[in-house]
């Protein structure tokens, strides 16, 4: 995958990618399903309430994202997190979950191999 301001990552890109070299490198990195919709229903919440729901551990090969495209400008930006919340949001729908906000934020995770990110679920269910 080519590095510009703008990718497109596909469901080969994100469900298995590998960097690095030796014993930092990282082979296979895992999300359950690359998405590019919501399939649950609009839930309308603000960030306030996305902010009263307490952050929990979540796996990458959870998640199902509902983005197909990464500003890579996001993920490289030092300041990516200061505004907004710090926690991505994770809709848990049909027993399905389903990260609707901070894509760069798992993908972060996974450039420094980390299997698991905290982020705030929202139980539609």
């Amino acid at each position: 995958m080519s590095i510009t301001s703008r990718a497109s990552l596909h469901d080969a890109d994100l469900a298995r990618f590998s960097i690095g070299s030796g014993s930092s490198r990282i082979t296979e990195v895992i999300f359950k399903q690359v998405g590019d919709e919501r399939p649950y229903p609009d839930h309308s919440r603000t960030g306030r309430e996305w902010a009263q729901i307490p952050p929990r551990p979540v796996r990458l090969d959870q998640l199902i994202t509902t983005k197909n495209v990464l500003d890579l400008q996001m993920v490289l930006a030092e300041d990516s997190t200061f505004y907004g919340d710090l926690f991505p949001h994770v809709v848990r729908w049909r027993g399905e979950l389903y990260l609707e906000d901070g894509l760069h934020r798992a993908l972060r995770a996974a450039l420094h191999q980390r299997s698991v990110l905290h982020a705030r679920v929202l139980e539609l269910e």
